[in-house]
């Protein structure tokens, strides 16, 4: 019972103390970077669409198969 007094130890800085990093840099709602990163990705992704999409004439007739 040599260890019944230790405390436990502290979480090592990997997937676990990044997870809660990322926990709660995700639900602190009055965060200016966090908001600022969600805006410009969904800006970027909406770019993305929209680039990749615009070529597509849905009025055009379609190859048959």
């Amino acid at each position: 019972m040599s260890g019944a007094g230790k405390k436990p130890e502290a979480a090592s800085p990997g997937i676990g103390g990044w997870f809660s990093s990322a926990c709660r840099f995700a639900t602190d709602r009055n965060d200016f970077r966090r908001n600022l990163l969600v805006n410009l990705g969904l800006f970027a992704a909406g770019v993305w669409v929209a680039r990749n999409l615009s070529d597509f004439d849905l009025m055009s007739p379609q190859p048959g198969t």
